[in-house]
C-alpha cells in the first residue's frame, strides 16, 4: 500500500472514530441501500470497505441490508476469512474469491438466471423482507448446485469439487446441530460437540477443518477450541495433542490471534482506546491459556509460532504507544488484571531478548504495576 493510500485509510478510520457505533451501522445501511437502487457510490468505497471490516470482526452488530450475493453466500458465511487465499487455512474461505465465483455464476454458469434473482432481490431487500430474502436465494442456490451437477457430471476433476460443494452443505447441517452460543467448551459440552464431529468426521473426513471453524464461530472464547484436540489426546503434551485429528485446532487458534493483532492495531489507529484495551486482554489469555493447557509447547512449532507472534505484537505496541496522545494513555493503563499480564511479562523476561527491551518499557506503562505482583 502506498504511502497516499495509507493516510486516506487513516482519514477514513479518523472520521469513522468520532462516529458513534449506532451511527456507522446506520452510514452502512445507507451506502447499501444507495446500492439497491443502482446509485453510484465510488465515492464511498473506502468508507464502505472500512465498515464492512469493522462490523465482520466483531464490533457492534449492524442492521445489515446486504446485496444479493451476500445472501446467496450466507449459508457457508461462517468459513469466510478475512485473508488471501494462500494465507487461508484448510478450514476457511477467502474472502476475496467470492467475487470471482460470483462473477462466474452470474456471466458464465446461469446469467438469466442470475439477473432474475437480482431483480427478484432487489425488491424485497430494499422492504427488509429477509425472511423472502432467505426463500428467493435457497431457490437459486439450488439451481446453481443442479447446474454444476449436470454441466460436470463427467469430467474426473469434478468429483473432487462436487465433494467439496457437499461437505459445506453438511457442514451446515452439522452447524444447525451445534448451540447458537458455547459459553464454555468444557463438561457436558465438550462432550456433545465431541460427539456431534465425531459422527460428522465419520461421514465427511476431509471436511473437518470447515467443521472446526463453524465450532469456533460459536465460542464464545474461540481459543478452547484446542480442548477438542486434548479430549482426543491420551495427554496434554504437545506430541500427543500433535497426533490426533483434532490437531488442526490449535493452527487455527493461532490464526485467530493473528486476527486479533490486526483488529488491536485498527482499534488503536482510530483511538477507539477501551476496544484495544479488551482486545489486548483477550490476546493475553489466549496466550496464558495455552501454555496453561499444552504441556512443552516451547519445543513444537506451535510454540515457535506463538513465540514469534508475542515478540511482533510488544514491537507493534511500542511504535504504536508513540503515536498516541498523552492524555488518552491512562486508559490503557487501566487494564491491571494479573492473569492478563503474565503471558507477555513471562514471555519479555523467560526469552532475555534485548531486541524488546521497548516492548517490555512500553507493556509496563501499559499495564500499570500489578504485573510485578504477578510475577
Amino acid at each position: 500500500m502506498s504511502t497516499t493510500q495509507e493516510t486516506s485509510a487513516d482519514r477514513v478510520r479518523e472520521y469513522l472514530g468520532r462516529l458513534t457505533p449506532k451511527a456507522r451501522s446506520n452510514l452502512l445501511t445507507d451506502i447499501e441501500r444507495m446500492q439497491l437502487y443502482g446509485e453510484d457510490t465510488s465515492a464511498f468505497a473506502a468508507i464502505l470497505a472500512e465498515l464492512r471490516a469493522e462490523f465482520r470482526r466483531g464490533s457492534e452488530p449492524a442492521n445489515r441490508i446486504g446485496n444479493p450475493s451476500r445472501h446467496f453466500f450466507k449459508p457457508i458465511e461462517d468459513l469466510f476469512a478475512d485473508r488471501s487465499p494462500e494465507r487461508a487455512n484448510s478450514g476457511q474461505i477467502s474472502r476475496g474469491s467470492l467475487s470471482p465465483i460470483w462473477e462466474w455464476i452470474s456471466q458464465t454458469l446461469l446469467p438469466a438466471m442470475a439477473r432474475d434473482y437480482c431483480e427478484s432481490m432487489k425488491g424485497v431487500l430494499i422492504a427488509n423482507n429477509l425472511a423472502q430474502a432467505k426463500v428467493i436465494a435457497a431457490g437459486f442456490q439450488s439451481k446453481v448446485v443442479k447446474s454444476l451437477e449436470g454441466a460436470l457430471a463427467s469430467e474426473d476433476r469434478v468429483k473432487s469439487v462436487r465433494l467439496g460443494l457437499g461437505q459445506y452443505t453438511s457442514c451446515h447441517a452439522t452447524g444447525d446441530a451445534l448451540p447458537p452460543k458455547v459459553d464454555d467448551l468444557g463438561g457436558e459440552a465438550l462432550a456433545k460437540v465431541g460427539a456431534l464431529l465425531d459422527a460428522f468426521v465419520a461421514k465427511h473426513p476431509q471436511a473437518l477443518p470447515f467443521a472446526l471453524t463453524i465450532v469456533m464461530k460459536r465460542l464464545k472464547h474461540p481459543w478452547q477450541l484446542v480442548h477438542l484436540a486434548i479430549q482426543a489426546s491420551r495427554s496434554r503434551a504437545v506430541e500427543d495433542i500433535a497426533a490426533t485429528r483434532y490437531a488442526l485446532s490449535v493452527p487455527m487458534v493461532l490464526d485467530h490471534l493473528d486476527d486479533r493483532l490486526w483488529l488491536l492495531k485498527q482499534a488503536l489507529k482510530s483511538n477507539r482506546l477501551e476496544a484495544a484495551k479488551e482486545i489486548l486482554g483477550d490476546i493475553y489469555d489466549i496466550e496464558y491459556e495455552l501454555h496453561d493447557w499444552i504441556a512443552r509447547l516451547d519445543k513444537s512449532d506451535w510454540g515457535k509460532r506463538l513465540d514469534g507472534f508475542m515478540a511482533t505484537l510488544a514491537v507493534d505496541l511500542n511504535a504504536e504507544y508513540r503515536t498516541l496522545p498523552g492524555d488518552t494513555l491512562h486508559v490503557l493503563e487501566g487494564m491491571t488484571r494479573r492473569r492478563r499480564g503474565a503471558g507477555l511479562l513471562h514471555f519479555l523476561v523467560g526469552k532475555g531478548r534485548d531486541a524488546l527491551a521497548g516492548g517490555a518499557t512500553y507493556y509496563e506503562k501499559l499495564v500499570g504495576s500489578d504485573h510485578k505482583e504477578a510475577s
